[in-house]
């Protein structure tokens, strides 16, 4: 089941997604909340009753008619892992000063600011004050001389705009993360990341036993799980991302959000 946040005639709320259409939840589960972190929040038989809801043509709109937001709007946290897969802790190690750089033995996690969280389809600002713009899986946005700048990353990390998510929740009974998945990230169709969740040094319930170790996690609460090989800072030459730069990410069965470089709004 795919459920997505999405926008149409400026009224925003739940909906199931059937192929190329998305089903109006708030039309035939009038009952359910048509917000997603309530929706989350009210547990299994909200889920439940969502599951159940079959396709209506009368209450679809075509995908290409709505504008899809990001899943969750509201998170109270959004978490990220760092050095989390093999192959870019390799690709670090090329980097003389890192070259003793060992694979973390716990995980490492840091802060997104909520405020970050974008649509799957929306721009990314070029921040004013720096245009070392780089991409990671989730798409991660990152501002790289903010970020090294800080002894945390959380400042390079939580730009607005620099947390676009989506395109919607696939729930677990369409795709078994435990089975492995293809991680892909495409700059202006050039092929840049090309990574597998087989790599990770710490599995995603390993993530989820450690963080809950120290605080609750809530619903609607985001982890991104790492990056595999390939961001722009560790290229040579570094490649940075411009001005009308289009970034895709694609997770194999989940679906991709793709990103186009802005000017910082106001």
């Amino acid at each position: 089941m795919k459920l997505a946040t999405f926008t149409h005639a400026g009224n925003t709320r739940i909906g199931k997604v059937f192929g190329e259409e998305i089903l109006d939840l708030s039309i035939v589960c009038p009952e359910l909340p048509t917000e997603m972190l309530a929706f989350l929040t009210a547990g299994e038989p909200a889920m439940a009753t969502a599951r159940g809801a079959t396709y209506q043509s009368s209450a679809c709109f075509a995908l290409s008619a709505v504008r899809l937001e990001a899943p969750v709007q509201n998170p109270r946290k959004f978490m990220a892992i760092g050095f989390n897969f093999h192959d870019h802790v390799a690709e670090m190690r090329e980097i003389p000063a890192m070259k003793d750089f060992k694979v973390p033995e716990v995980p490492v996690f840091f802060n997104k600011q909520v405020t970050c969280v974008n649509g799957p389809f929306d721009g990314i600002d070029l921040p004013k004050v720096s245009s070392q713009l780089d991409y990671d899986v989730v798409n991660d946005v990152s501002v790289r001389d903010w970020q090294i700048a800080s002894p945390t990353t959380t400042m390079g990390k939580s730009f607005d705009t620099h947390g676009p998510i989506g395109p919607w929740i696939t729930t677990s009974d369409e795709v078994n993360p435990d089975k492995g998945l293809w991680l892909r990230a495409w700059v202006n169709g050039a092929l840049r990341q090309d990574g597998h969740t087989d790599s990770m040094v710490h599995s995603i319930a390993r993530q989820i036993e450690y963080l809950t170790g120290a605080f609750t996690l809530e619903p609607g609460d985001l982890i991104a799980t790492g990056t595999p090989a390939g961001v722009g800072v560790l290229m040579h030459p570094q490649q940075f991302l411009k001005l009308g730069d289009v970034v895709r990410v694609e997770v194999e069965g989940l679906g991709y959000i793709e990103n186009t470089v802005v000017a910082e709004r106001e």
